[in-house]
């Protein structure tokens, strides 16, 4: 990745922002409804212009490397990654939205201020689906190619 470093004064603060990104995308990885690979892409970012020695690190970890070497490869995500993804957006939307709904009705009564919130997850939901399922490229089909 040719990105320019940033000024020295900076470096520990992105430092920091990339582990910071490395905790939450281990996080991800092993909580449902949380994304971790985006995480692992911001600390790559974040590492990039802060120290070589932490971005060869993080490429190098077996559970992130693989993914972030693909992604900078132009690979996009294995189907088998991009179904459970989906699903997972689908189902952490729902739950969310049935327990956000039922909260929001119990504290004000208002079934139509509640019922927006719960349009609104499942709205993003929905651009979080057509992301993956439309932008990010399917690994089988571009190695086809």
């Amino acid at each position: 990745m040719s990105v320019k470093q940033a000024p020295a004064w900076l470096r520990p603060l992105w430092i920091v922002a990339g582990f910071v990104c490395v905790g939450l995308g281990f996080v991800g990885f092993y909580t449902p409804g949380m994304p971790g690979t985006v995480f692992f892409v911001l600390a790559a970012a974040c590492f990039a212009r802060s120290s070589p020695r932490f971005y060869t690190w993080l490429l190098n970890l077996p559970v992130a490397g693989p993914l972030l070497r693909d992604f900078q490869a132009g690979l996009g995500m294995p189907h088998k990654a991009k179904v459970l993804a989906i699903g997972m957006i689908v189902l952490s939307c729902a739950v969310s939205s049935v327990l956000v709904y039922g909260r929001i009705l119990k504290r004000t009564g208002n079934s139509q201020y509640a019922l927006l919130i719960a349009a609104c997850i499942a709205g993003l939901g929905l651009v979080g689906i057509w992301y993956i399922s439309l932008k990010v490229p399917t690994r089988e089909k571009v190695m086809a190619n």
